[in-house]
């Protein structure tokens, strides 16, 4: 049986009903020129015929009702496709919002730990000629790194192409490299070899979080655990999901950020702050202090992605919210992720992941304690993620991916999450909120666009 790594259990021993701990994906698609009115049907039947599972999926807990067998993987020889694999079906002509409706309903539903911990749902009867997937992974086997690899493997440039498949798919060239789980005695061994390296890097760590926490104080940001602001997102969260997902052209962003010497993802972040203040604003809850993100940095090495687990570090970055100037936000953010970025520049990738651990994780866990948000202010108001996604546009066996929306998690008292995607020149936004916390969640996207035209009207020249 292999061993889970840290990283990786917490997310299985950190899950309740009220706090689903998986990650999920929306891909809308485009069916092939000449699909019959049975296309969706057809494809159903033909990816259960696709048994042999990847090894990274096969696996779940090895004791799924004890917390010490959620330390260990086991893999499952004998899985029942027809569990994971699934069709559903929209009202003919279904509209994206009760496609939206559906995903926030598959969203808030644990998987099941007696069996692998993934579920692949195809969707049918989209008006415009259309269908879609909704996948889940839970977050102990793939981040949005690696949940974007899986993706990618199942795709193709080339709209001809066919034989393409499933993501659950085990690939020839795969199992004629290897890629098994190591055991424990091999693990041990790894890390005693590895403790020489370690001892530098928890050495290196401390300067670094020292640095960046007294940066922090000298600069009275709320870039520190328990100095954000108490707001309406920061309450204990139920296990009902509601999502919403929206495309901007990434030359949008691209040149509002080079207008002011700022990156794509900066503006992304000053996007989300004018669109919070909005959306506070109309509840009467717009917090005098600066909101702040918690924004996932990847430290996985490139080609790994596959792998699965989790490789990530964590920054936070406050959001400038309590500024009425959009451009001031976006300077400030690009300010602090600039000297953030600097700071982690000289640091190996578990550096990065032990930083994460002092100034976001560990707090993280504090405040998903029940009752601890009445003790200590928030670690950060919520998750702003970026993961970079296929630049090119890809076809699945023929059919053309039109969008890809990433489905993510809230947390206890951090009951909001936003995370983007790239996409062939846009950019992809999946909101994912807490169904009784976040009212009326969909006017966020239109806080999204108005925070955009406000920053294109201001640093954009006629």
């Amino acid at each position: 049986m292999p061993l889970m790594l840290p990283a990786d259990s917490m997310f299985l021993i950190g899950e309740s009903r009220e706090h689903p701990l998986h990650v999920g994906g929306l891909q809308l698609f485009r069916k092939p020129p000449g699909a019959g009115p049975d296309y969706v049907g057809e494809l159903f039947r033909e990816l259960l015929t696709h048994t042999d599972v990847r090894p990274l999926l096969r696996r779940r807990p090895a004791d799924p009702v004890s917390i010490a067998g959620q330390l260990w993987w086991t893999d499952d020889r004998d899985i029942d496709l027809e569990y994971h694999v699934r069709l559903s079906a929209l009202p003919r002509p279904g509209k994206v919002r009760q496609l939206l409706e559906l995903v926030s309903r598959l969203h808030g539903t644990l998987l099941d730990r007696h069996r692998p911990l993934w579920e692949f749902t195809l969707i049918d009867g989209l008006e415009g000629d259309r269908f879609a997937t909704y996948t889940k992974v839970h977050h102990a086997i793939v981040d949005g790194v690696a949940a974007m690899a899986l993706l990618a493997e199942m795709m193709s440039p080339d709209p001809d192409v066919r034989g393409i498949p499933p993501v659950w798919a085990d690939r020839p060239e795969r199992r004629s490299t290897g890629g098994r789980s190591k055991g424990v005695a091999e693990l041990l061994a790894t890390a005693v070899k590895a403790l020489p390296d370690t001892a530098r890097d928890v050495a290196g760590v401390a300067g670094a979080a020292a640095t960046l926490f007294g940066r922090a104080i000298q600069q009275d940001t709320a870039g520190l655990p328990f100095r954000a602001p108490r707001t309406m997102l920061n309450v204990p969260i139920t296990g009902g999901r509601r999502f919403a997902a929206d495309s901007w052209p990434i030359e949008r962003l691209r040149a509002v950020g080079d207008a002011v010497g700022a990156t794509i993802n900066d503006v992304v972040l000053a996007m989300c702050s004018g669109a919070l203040r909005r959306y506070l604003a109309e509840h009467q809850q717009l917090p005098d202090r600066s909101l702040v993100a918690a924004v996932p940095v990847s430290v996985r090495a490139e080609g790994t992605g596959t792998r699965g687990g989790n490789s990530i570090g964590m920054v936070l970055c406050p959001l400038a919210s309590d500024l009425t100037d959009p451009v001031a936000r976006l300077v400030s953010i690009n300010r602090t992720m600039t000297e953030t970025k600097e700071q982690l520049a000289g640091l190996s990738p578990v550096q990065v992941q032990m930083l994460a651990a002092t100034q976001a994780i560990v707090p993280l866990l504090v405040n998903m304690t029940p009752g601890s948000n009445h003790l200590v202010a928030p670690t950060f108001n919520l998750f702003i993620s970026n993961v970079p996604g296929p630049r090119e546009r890809l076809y699945w066996n023929g059919a053309e991916l039109l969008g890809t929306y990433p489905v993510s998690i809230p947390f206890e008292n951090q009951a909001l999450n936003i995370t983007v995607t790239s996409y062939a020149g846009s950019m992809e936004f999946g909101l994912v909120g807490c169904r009784r916390s976040v009212p009326r969640l969909q006017r966020l996207l239109g806080h999204l666009e108005d925070s955009l035209a406000e920053l294109e009207k201001e640093v954009l020249v006629d």
